[in-house]
C-alpha cells in the first residue's frame, strides 16, 4: 500500500505527480538540485519530509539519472524506484549498471505534459485519462510493479506495457517528430512582418502550439532518442523533397496532401478511443461580449455536446466565424434550433 513517496525533480511532471498524490492522502517529499524549484514544489505539496519511502520517483533528465540513482539507493536501500522520462532504452541500459536494481526499478513514461514546464505549471489532474507506459525488465519484482501500478491508478491514468525499444520507436513518431516539425515550422516565422502575423488563423496556431516547449528539456529528449528520430527525419526530408519537386504538378500535390489526411485519420479520438467523424457547424457571430456564452447556453438547453471549437476573427472585423464540432445528429438538432431563434447559421460541413 502506497503511503510515502519521494520525488526527485520538481519540474512539471514531478510536481504534478506530487500534487495528485497529496490530494489522495499520500505523503510526498519533493527534492530538486535547484533550490528555488524545490522550494516552490514543496510549498505546493505541503513541504513534508518522508523517511523510508515505498517509492522514489526520478523526474529529471536521463543524462543526470545515473548519479542520482547512486545517491538515492544509498539513502533508500529498500525502496522501489521509477523514472518518468521520455526515452526508455537508455534508462534500461543505465539501470543494468547497478547490480540487482532492475528487480525494483520500473522505467515509465506518462503520456502527458504541457507546453510550459516547471512547478508553476503543474496540475494535479495532468494525468487524468492519459496513457502511462511501463517498460519493466523480466526480473522486475511483482511487489515493485504493483506499487507503480497503484500510483498510476491513483493519478487517474491507464497503464500500458511495452518493451523499451518499442516505446522509443513509438514516441519518436507520435511525440518527438511532431515537436521537431512544430519547432521548425515556427522557426520560419522569424522576421515575418507583424502585420502579416495579425492575419494568422487557427491552422498556424494548431501547427505551432507545441513549439513553445522548453528547449532544455527537448534537447535531452531528442539527443537520447536520436537513433529512432534520425530515420523519421530522413523520411520527412524525402517527403519535403517530393513536395518541392511536385510544385508544378497539381495531381502530385493532391496526392501528398491526401496521404497526410489518411495519416491523420489514424489518430484516435478522446481518451484513446476510436476516432470519431464529426460534423462542423459554422455560425457567424457579432464581435461583442456574451455571444459565445449565449451559444453555449443554447447547446446546454438542447443537450448537445460540443466536441471542439474553432474561432476565426481578423483584426478590425465586426463579426467572427465560429465552427462547432459535433456528432451528425447534434449538428442537425443545433442547426435547426439556432436558425429558428435568429442566429446566423451556415450549412453543416462533413
Amino acid at each position: 500500500m502506497l503511503s510515502k513517496v519521494r520525488i526527485v525533480g520538481s519540474g512539471l511532471i514531478g510536481t504534478s505527480i506530487g500534487l495528485g498524490l497529496v490530494q489522495r492522502g499520500i505523503a510526498v517529499e519533493m527534492v530538486d538540485s535547484e533550490p528555488s524549484a524545490q522550494a516552490l514544489a514543496r510549498d505546493l505539496t505541503g513541504g513534508v519530509v518522508v523517511l523510508d519511502p515505498e517509492l522514489v520517483i526520478f523526474a529529471l533528465p536521463t543524462s543526470g539519472l545515473a548519479q542520482v540513482i547512486q545517491s538515492e539507493i544509498a539513502i533508500n536501500p529498500q525502496s522501489t524506484f521509477m523514472d518518468v522520462g521520455s526515452v526508455k532504452n537508455e534508462v534500461v541500459l543505465q539501470v543494468k549498471t547497478f547490480s540487482g536494481l532492475s528487480t525494483r526499478f520500473l522505467p515509465t513514461h506518462p503520456m502527458a505534459g504541457r507546453e510550459i514546464g516547471g512547478a508553476s505549471s503543474a496540475r494535479a489532474d495532468l494525468f487524468q485519462g492519459r496513457r502511462w507506459i511501463l517498460t519493466p525488465e523480466p526480473d522486475c519484482a511483482p511487489e515493485s510493479k504493483e506499487l507503480v501500478l497503484e500510483l498510476i491508478t491513483l493519478l487517474g491514468a491507464a497503464p500500458i506495457e511495452l518493451s523499451a525499444l518499442d516505446h522509443d520507436a513509438a514516441v519518436a513518431k507520435i511525440s518527438h517528430l511532431p515537436q521537431i516539425a512544430a519547432s521548425l515550422v515556427a522557426k520560419q516565422l522569424s522576421g515575418t512582418p507583424s502585420e502579416w502575423m495579425e492575419l494568422a488563423g487557427q491552422g498556424l496556431r494548431d501547427t505551432t502550439r507545441i513549439a513553445g516547449s522548453d528547449e532544455k528539456l527537448w534537447k535531452e529528449i531528442i539527443y537520447s532518442n536520436r537513433a529512432e528520430i534520425s530515420e523519421l527525419l530522413i523520411s520527412l526530408q524525402n517527403d519535403l523533397t517530393q513536395m518541392i519537386e511536385s510544385l508544378d504538378d497539381p495531381a502530385k500535390i493532391a496526392e501528398l496532401i491526401a496521404a497526410g489526411r489518411e495519416g491523420k485519420a489514424k489518430i484516435p479520438g478522446k481518451h484513446g478511443g476510436k476516432a470519431r467523424e464529426y460534423s462542423y457547424l459554422p455560425i457567424v457571430i457579432d464581435d461583442k461580449p456574451g455571444q459565445l456564452g449565449a451559444i453555449f447556453n443554447e447547446c446546454a438547453a438542447m443537450q448537445v455536446n460540443v466536441e471542439d471549437l474553432n474561432i476565426e476573427h481578423s483584426p478590425g472585423q465586426l463579426s467572427a466565424l465560429i465552427t462547432l464540432s459535433l456528432s451528425a445528429d447534434d449538428a442537425e438538432k443545433l442547426s435547426s434550433h439556432l436558425t429558428s431563434i435568429g442566429w446566423n447559421v451556415h450549412p453543416i460541413r462533413k
